[in-house]
């Protein structure tokens, strides 16, 4: 069996028996940007320490965590605990951010290292989801959102119709995000740049999930949609 045969025929845990493609996103294939350690990794940090820890960032992602596109800085205010604590621990371990073609997840990792440590990821996380929603972003790559639904309709499954993101299935929200950052990942996952890592659990998912998309507009559609979602 190759590397990438469990994507396109997952079996059911209970029976044994090969899923059904559609019974296979309904059981909760998942989105984005998630890595390998359990979604049960989280722990109450202290904001007051974390916005200390939070000012290495302010250059890249905000003060408001709110981000920057001409720095390549996604937003990050808004996000679930879970789902920040282990893309650091991501990038520390070197699940996310050391493939070669990976240029700005390379330069995210020796960030990450600022906070090293359970506490300091947890205190951190705790600062960032202490920061008001930065809110409805601009569509900046030309995607029809219109367009780009119907393609969602497979992405809702894991995050939610309002792309609110669902921990169970260990789905991130993605609602709000960026169009670009949110094309970006998915190409990468198209590419095999992101979601190969041995370890990379749940991007290896999104790999077949980015690959129902047929070309880069259809990415670009799905990105212009969520964008909006609110």
């Amino acid at each position: 069996m190759s590397n990438f045969d469990f994507l396109t025929s997952p079996k059911n845990v209970s029976t044994g028996e090969p899923m059904k493609l559609k019974n296979w996103f309904a059981a909760g294939v998942v989105v984005v940007l998630g890595l390998g350690l359990a979604a049960s990794i989280q722990a109450a940090g202290d904001p007051a320490k974390g916005q200390t820890l939070y000012a290495t960032w302010t250059s890249c992602h905000g003060a408001n965590g709110e981000g920057n596109q001409a720095l390549n800085a996604p937003a990050i205010a808004g996000q679930q605990d879970w789902y920040l604590t282990r893309q650091l621990k991501n990038y520390q371990d070197g699940i996310r951010g050391t493939h070669a073609k990976d240029v700005y997840g390379m330069q995210m990792r020796p960030m990450s290292m600022v906070v090293m440590g359970d506490d300091k990821v947890a205190d951190v996380v705790a600062y960032i989801t202490s920061l008001p929603d930065p809110g409805n972003t601009a569509v900046t790559l030309g995607g029809d959102p219109n367009a780009g639904q119907a393609n969602y309709m497979v992405c809702a499954s894991c995050h939610g119709m309002k792309g609110e993101g669902n921990q169970a299935l260990n789905s991130p929200r993605i609602a709000g995000q960026f169009d670009w950052y949110t094309h970006r990942q998915l190409m990468n996952w198209k590419n095999g740049i992101r979601g190969t890592h041995p370890k990379d659990m749940y991007g290896a998912q999104m790999v077949g999930m980015a690959a129902t998309l047929p070309d880069e507009n259809a990415v670009k559609n799905v990105a212009a949609y969520i964008a909006n979602l609110k």
